[in-house]
C-alpha cells in the first residue's frame, strides 16, 4: 500500500512538473520559479501536502544537485579553467565584492548572525549558469563578443564554490575553527589534485571512461560521478564540488557523449531538487520576508549589471556589449538554492529559506528580462541625455547701453 501511494504521489509530481515546464516554455520563461511554486504547493502548509514520497524526493534532489554540477563541469576543460583564472580573476574579485557584501550586510542588519550572513552572501553572489545559458541561446547571443566574458565570470564563480561550499558546510554544521580549517584544506587539496590530474591525465581518464555503447558510457560516467560525490561528502567536502571536478576531468568525445546522455536526467532530477526546496518552505513564511527579498533583489540586480559592465569594459567590449553582459548576469537560481538549502537543512535561521526562495523567484523572472532589455533601455536613456545636451539653450538678450552724445 505504501509503495502504491509513493508511486501515485511521485507520478503526480512529475506530471505537474512536465505541465509547468510546458507552460514556462510557451511564454519563454525559466521553469525554475514554477518548480519552486509546485514545491510550496506540495509541502507543509501547502494545498496538497505529501507524505509517502518525501524521502524519495529528498534522494532525487541530491542526485539533481550532483548532475547540475557535473554537467556544468563538462562544459569546460581544465585548460580553460586555468586560462580563465589567469586572465579574468580581477572580474571574479569585483563580482564577489559587489554581490556578496550586500547579502551579508542584509543578514547582519536583520540580526541573523555571522553564519547566516556568510550563507546569504553566497545566495546573492552566485549567478545561475543554467538560466543564463538558456537565455543566451534563446536570444541568439552565444556567438557574441561579450559571451566569453559572461562565461568567464560564471566559471570563476563556480571555481569559488570549491572554496566557499566547504566553508559553509563546516559553519552550518557548527564545526570549530580547527575542523573548519581541516575541511577547507581537504577541499582545496582535492580540488587541486583533480585539476592537476585533469590537466596531465585528462585524456587517459577520458579513454578509460569512453565507450561506443551509450548504455555503458552512461553507467560508467554516472556511477563514477555519484561515487566521487559520495566520497567527497564523506570527507566533509561538498558532493556538488566533487561532481563538478569529475565533469572537468572528462573531455573530448566522452564529455560530448556524456552531455547528450545525461541532459534529460539532469533536467528531471534538477526539477525534483527545486521542488524539494519548496517542500521545506512554508508558504505562510514568505509574505513577511517579501519586501526585504524584493529590495535585496533590486539592489543585487544593479550590482550584477555593474559587475558585467566592468568586466566587459576591461575586456575591450563595446558599450552595447557591456550593458548586455551586465543584464545577462542578473539571474540567480540553482546555486543560490543549493547554498540556502544547506542552511535550511541545518536549521540556521528559519526566515533564511523563505527569503532565499522569494529572492530567487524574483530574480529568475527578472533575469531574462534584464538580459533582453538592459542594453536597449541604457541606449535610450543615453540618447535622451545626449539629445538634451545638444539642444541649444536660449541666449539672453543683452541689455541696451545708452550711447552718450
Amino acid at each position: 500500500m505504501h509503495s502504491a501511494v509513493l508511486l501515485i504521489e511521485f507520478g503526480s509530481i512529475l506530471l505537474a512538473l512536465g505541465l509547468l515546464g510546458r507552460a514556462a516554455a510557451r511564454f519563454s520563461l525559466s521553469p525554475i520559479p514554477l518548480y519552486l511554486l509546485a514545491g510550496l504547493a506540495f509541502g507543509e502548509g501547502g494545498l496538497l501536502p505529501l507524505g509517502a514520497s518525501e524521502e524519495f524526493v529528498a534522494t532525487g534532489a541530491e542526485i539533481g544537485v550532483i548532475l547540475l554540477l557535473l554537467m556544468l563541469g563538462l562544459e569546460y576543460t581544465a585548460g580553460d579553467l586555468v586560462t580563465n583564472l589567469k586572465s579574468h580573476y580581477p572580474a571574479g574579485l569585483v563580482d564577489m565584492m559587489f554581490n556578496a557584501v550586500p547579502g551579508a550586510a542584509v543578514a547582519l542588519l536583520m540580526g541573523w548572525g555571522p553564519v547566516a550572513a556568510v550563507v546569504l552572501a553566497g545566495v546573492t553572489w552566485i549567478s545561475s549558469s543554467g538560466v543564463i545559458a538558456k537565455v543566451l541561446g534563446d536570444l541568439g547571443r552565444v556567438g557574441n563578443r561579450e559571451t566569453p566574458v559572461i562565461l568567464s565570470v560564471l566559471v570563476l564563480e563556480d571555481l569559488a564554490m570549491a572554496v566557499y561550499l566547504p566553508i559553509v558546510t563546516a559553519l552550518v554544521a557548527g564545526a570549530g575553527l580547527l575542523a573548519g580549517s581541516l575541511t577547507l584544506a581537504i577541499a582545496l587539496g582535492a580540488a587541486g589534485l583533480v585539476l592537476f590530474v585533469a590537466v596531465r591525465y585528462g585524456r587517459v581518464i577520458s579513454r578509460f571512461v569512453s565507450s561506443d555503447d551509450p548504455e555503458k558510457l552512461l553507467l560508467v560516467v554516472l556511477g563514477l560521478t555519484i561515487l566521487v560525490a559520495g566520497v567527497a561528502q564523506q570527507l566533509q567536502v561538498s558532493a556538488a564540488v566533487g561532481a563538478f571536478l569529475v565533469g572537468i576531468a572528462l573531455s573530448g568525445e566522452v564529455a560530448e557523449g556524456a552531455h547528450t546522455l545525461l541532459s534529460p536526467l539532469r533536467d528531471l532530477f534538477a526539477a525534483v531538487f527545486f521542488v524539494f526546496f519548496g517542500l521545506h518552505t512554508d508558504p505562510a513564511s514568505i509574505p513577511p520576508v517579501l519586501l526585504p527579498a524584493l529590495a535585496l533583489a533590486l539592489l543585487t540586480a544593479a550590482t550584477k549589471i555593474a559587475t558585467g559592465y566592468w568586466a566587459a569594459r576591461r575586456a575591450g567590449i563595446s558599450v552595447k556589449g557591456r550593458w548586455r553582459t551586465g543584464g545577462a548576469l542578473v539571474a540567480r537560481g540553482e546555486f543560490s538554492i543549493v547554498i540556502a538549502g544547506l542552511a535550511v537543512s541545518a536549521g540556521i535561521e528559519r526566515s533564511l529559506g523563505p527569503l532565499a526562495t522569494a529572492y530567487v523567484l524574483i530574480l529568475v523572472v527578472i533575469g531574462p528580462l534584464t538580459a533582453r532589455y538592459t542594453e536597449p533601455v541604457a541606449r535610450h536613456v543615453t540618447d535622451r541625455l545626449a539629445a538634451r545636451k545638444r539642444v541649444p539653450q536660449p541666449v539672453e538678450e543683452a541689455e541696451e547701453v545708452p550711447v552718450g552724445d
